[in-house]
């Protein structure tokens, strides 16, 4: 038996997100299914996040335990061969300690939000960026991004169906940036709630267009009321980038 560490991208498009769904397809499913395909063994594939319906990943970290005597690179190539035309790639695959795992041995993960800031519509961005055609202050959003890192009670920018046991979260980096006509939104922590990520750029969006202030957003999060809420940004320009472990 050995445990597989997994790096693996995909576009989120297609998909319910990482977990398995009943409604419908999920990378863990075209994941599990390949691994099926090649070794005849039903494997429980493990993420460090789950991301949800249409939301991308540069670098997801997997596991997966395998009865089956195999190569790591054999492995990784025989997943690309078995996951197509689905559009998931396994970026590398390794050895690991049978007690790692890429959930809950991770400590710090990171996301990144692209928006494409212009009148014009999307080409060859359309589906994997969000789209804002009034002009945004990418330094008024910056400055009012500090006032969410540190730990606060995260209610506010929490899905309703969320079911983490608590709001409370540490936000360790909220960096917005401006590359020509993009505006990208980093955030990094331990853990996030459901939507965060979206949650909080929707808001940051809405400070950078001048329809709020840094005092809006303070107020919507110290209200702690996912009704105080201004935008949930959509999933599409939603990457996971990173996890540390």
């Amino acid at each position: 038996m050995t445990r597989f560490r997994l790096t693996v991208e995909y576009d989120g498009a297609p998909f319910m997100g990482w977990q398995r769904q009943a409604h419908g397809p999920s990378v863990q499913q075209a994941i599990e299914e390949a691994v099926f395909a090649i070794t005849a063994e039903r494997t429980d594939v493990q993420a460090a996040g789950r991301t949800d319906a249409g939301v991308h990943a540069l670098v997801m970290s997997a596991h997966v335990t395998i009865d089956r005597p195999i190569a790591p690179f054999r492995l990784m190539e025989a997943l690309n061969a078995r996951l197509r035309p689905n559009p998931v790639a396994i970026l590398t695959c390794e050895e690991v300690a049978e007690d790692w795992h890429a959930r809950f041995s991770c400590v710090g993960r990171s996301y990144l939000y692209r928006i494409v800031n212009r009148r014009a519509p999307l080409t060859f961005d359309r589906g994997k960026a969000w789209r804002i055609a009034r002009d945004l202050d990418a330094a008024a959003m910056h400055a009012a991004a500090q006032i969410l890192v540190g730990r606060h009670d995260f209610t506010t920018f929490r899905s309703a169906a969320c079911q983490a046991d608590s709001p409370v979260r540490t936000l360790d980096r909220l960096i917005v940036r401006r590359e020509e006509d993009e505006v990208i939104v980093e955030a990094a922590a331990r853990s996030f709630l459901h939507h965060q990520v979206r949650s909080m750029v929707g808001c940051l969006a809405l400070v950078g267009q001048g329809q709020w202030t840094a005092a809006d957003l303070r107020a919507a999060l110290e209200a702690r009321d996912r009704a105080a809420l201004g935008l949930n940004a959509p999933a599409e320009g939603l990457y996971f980038v990173g996890a540390r472990y």
